[in-house]
């Protein structure tokens, strides 16, 4: 017994020599707490809103679980009793290394006893610092232990109390991938730190000591650590709590995605782009509350529509004067089979949303005006692969139509005709000066680049937009706050630009196509285009106010085509609800964009009384009063009213002499009607010097089909509409 004594005494006076003889070099190569806490890194990166709120939260480090850094008094003191009763009593009374400990663990080595080991926290903490000394599968050699005893020694002389046990608490593994004590509360408990009671609290505890035993050995374990802090009466339970937290553990996805409770999960797809290390939270340009928003409106939407055949969706917020992302929505979450696909930044056909920056080059270069005649008649052009045959969404034609009705009702053939005029060459170079970084050259895509047959980024078609409101300012977005935003530059004439955003605001524009009362209808100015992609595969709506540009798509990320969805009923909806949230509590008198230099307002009139006199903005040099077509006899003739397939319904309290429906056709100038197969008697074919034949019919109810009628009895067109209601008595 003396001599076991003895060699403990020599083994303490050696470890006790070679630690001062090395106490300055093992100084020199222990970090600071300082350097140990700013080196530390989270699994997990956070982004913030742009007022430093957090709005997601995404997992960086696949092989660790660790989150922020906790200072000791967030700790709950259950847990610190706990551990020091556990693992350290005597923490506060030695200076890293416990030789009553070491002489109790000697003791009972040499009697084959288990005891609880000599490790001191200081010594475990040691271990967790030094790469040499970190666990292998291997147990540490025995100059290991003696440089851990060393290193340990060196840290109490380095580093207060507090901070040893604070970087324990935030460095120390526990079960699996977890590291830390603040992954540990957040995955195994749903708690901040702060809040683990006493049972908790041994539960934890335990999982350093035996991080991979069984549940019954882990509860064992903690029953012990309550008993050893005086209160054993609350291990009942715990064997229950253990088995079911630990068996979360067990459920990979729930271990994944837990502890991430406390942070919005709003914002995965810019997070990705953003976030590429853990440590300090990175505040992007977003808005806390106007993300949540746009990704729940677009998710109602995609709900509702879901007999659609239509499940994906994304939303782009800017800011028009910054460039800042105010939201970046880019799937509809668990709607989506493809809920990873990014639909801001995905390329998709752009449909008619390119049009308005065709119209701008021609009125820029003063090839055409806003109140330019064009023809919406069939049209075929030769190219290179054969005859191109565009088509109008409804497959029927106008006649003549001014340039503004033709944008603001998105007339395909006009749009084609025009670029003919700019040629694609022109608008390609125009496009990628806007960002859009097409792929292919302005031949390749040839005129169909006119209805959007380039593939485009949501992302660049809503920014290309926001130059639209800045008059032909274009730069860059920006989605960090600490990003200094790019100088813009002007891409585009300011003058032909703001004549182009007066015709997307004009709901008299748009109505030939969509009424006067839709979804793109706002409270406050605002400019805006549809657009929808061939076969319906792909949905648009983007438009500005004076402040704000808002871009939004839906479609299927597979490509799948959507089941009689347009931009008014798919995307339209969501951006006009993204645009009142914007403007909410703000004037409904909107200020309107101020008018720049080299634009001129006129009072005009169409010679052929094509459409309505109205007051009409030009570019300096080229207003005209009365505007005059070349085309008036090159219109093929067409029924303009009725439409096909309307619906008349008729109202009995009204008197049948006032309710009449006018027949009217355009592009002849003598012709006659016909009726169910009977011609509509002296009155029929009245000419006008407009190019117009007029016929007034009293309505009748029934199924009708009308027929125009050149003067040899050929027919020109034909259309079927029906009426509905009470029986109108008079002259059929």
């Amino acid at each position: 017994m003396v001599n076991v004594m003895r060699s403990l005494m020599l083994a303490r006076q050696l470890v006790v020599g070679l630690a001062f003889a090395v106490a300055g070099s093992a100084c020199a190569a222990l970090p600071s707490f300082e350097q140990v806490q700013r080196e530390f890194r989270s699994s997990d990166a956070v982004l913030q809103d742009r007022n430093g709120q957090p709005i997601h939260q995404l997992r960086i480090n696949p092989r660790e679980r660790r989150l922020g850094w906790i200072a000791l008094d967030d700790i709950s003191p259950a847990l610190r009793s706990a551990l020091i009763a556990s693992e350290d009593k005597r923490f506060y009374q030695h200076s890293g290394v416990d030789w009553n400990a070491v002489a109790a663990a000697a003791w009972a080595n040499l009697w084959n006893t288990r005891t609880r080991g000599a490790s001191t926290i200081t010594m475990q903490l040691a271990g967790l610092l030094d790469d040499d000394l970190r666990r292998r599968s291997a147990p540490r050699s025995g100059a290991q232990k003696l440089s851990q005893a060393m290193l340990a020694q060196a840290l109490e002389r380095g580093w207060r109390k507090d901070r040893i046990l604070e970087a324990y608490l935030n460095l120390v593994s526990f079960r699996g991938e977890l590291v830390g004590v603040h992954a540990l509360s957040r995955v195994l408990f749903d708690k901040h730190p702060s809040g683990l009671d006493r049972v908790e609290a041994a539960l934890a505890v335990a999982l350093i000591r035996a991080p991979n035993a069984g549940a019954a050995k882990v509860a064992q374990r903690g029953c012990a650590i309550l008993a050893e802090q005086k209160s054993a009466e609350e291990c009942q339970g715990l064997a229950g709590l253990t088995q079911l937290r630990l068996a979360r553990l067990s459920s990979k996805t729930e271990a994944q995605t837990a502890g991430a409770a406390s942070t919005p999960q709003l914002a995965p797809h810019l997070a990705r782009k953003l976030l590429k290390a853990g440590g300090q939270p990175v505040r992007s340009t977003l808005d806390l509350g106007l993300q949540r928003f746009a990704r729940d409106v677009l998710t109602r939407q995609l709900a509702a529509l879901a007999d659609r055949n239509i499940e994906d969706g994304a939303v782009i917020v800017l800011d028009n004067a910054s460039g800042d992302v105010l939201a970046w929505v880019g799937s509809s979450g668990a709607l989506s089979g493809a809920a990873e696909v990014d639909g801001v930044l995905a390329l998709r056909q752009a449909g008619s949303t390119l049009k308005p920056f065709l119209y701008q080059l021609a009125i820029e270069h003063k090839w055409m005006t806003a109140a330019s005649i064009l023809d919406d008649t069939p049209l075929d052009l030769a190219t290179a692969s054969g005859l191109y045959i565009p088509q109008n969404y409804d497959r029927r034609f106008k006649g003549l139509v001014s340039l503004r009705t033709a944008l603001g009702s998105s007339l395909n053939i006009p749009a084609v005709r025009t670029l003919v005029t700019v040629t694609p060459e022109r608008l390609f170079q125009r496009l990628q000066a806007l960002g859009f970084q097409l792929r292919e050259s302005g031949d390749y895509y040839g005129y169909s680049l006119a209805l959007g047959s380039a593939d485009v980024s949501l992302l660049a078609l809503a920014n290309a937009y926001r130059a639209l409101a800045n008059q032909g300012r274009y730069s860059p977005v920006r989605t960090l706050m600490n990003s200094p935003p790019d100088a813009p530059k002007t891409v585009m004439d300011p003058a032909a630009s703001f004549i182009i955003g007066d015709i997307l605001a004009d709901r008299s524009a748009r109505a030939p196509t969509f009424g006067l009362d839709n979804a793109l209808s706002t409270r406050f100015w605002s400019a805006v285009k549809t657009g929808t992609s061939k076969d319906m595969r792909d949905n648009w709506c983007i438009g500005y106010s004076g402040r704000y540009t808002v871009g939004v798509w839906v479609g299927n990320a597979s490509g799948a085509p959507m089941w009689d969805v347009s931009g008014v009923t798919g995307a339209a909806p969501v951006w006009q609800d993204v645009m009142r949230y914007l403007h909410a509590g703000a004037s409904t008198a909107q200020p309107v964009p101020a008018r720049p230099a080299g634009v001129i307002g006129q009072s005009i009139r169409y010679q052929s009384n094509i459409e309505a006199p109205r007051d009409e903005y030009f570019l300096t040099g080229t207003g005209q009063s009365v505007i005059v077509s070349a085309l008036s006899g090159q219109i093929r003739p067409a029924i303009r009213h009725p439409t096909p397939g309307m619906l008349v319904a008729l109202d009995p309290d009204i008197p049948p002499a006032r309710q009449r429906i006018r027949f009217e056709a355009q592009g002849a100038a003598h012709g006659t009607w016909r009726l169910d197969g009977k011609p509509l008697g002296s009155r029929a074919g009245s000419p006008a010097s407009s190019g117009r034949i007029l016929y007034d019919w009293m309505p009748w109810p029934g199924q009708h089909t009308l027929a125009l009628l050149d003067t040899k009895g050929k027919v020109l067109d034909e259309v079927r509409f029906e009426v509905r209601g009470a029986t109108v008595k008079g002259r059929r």
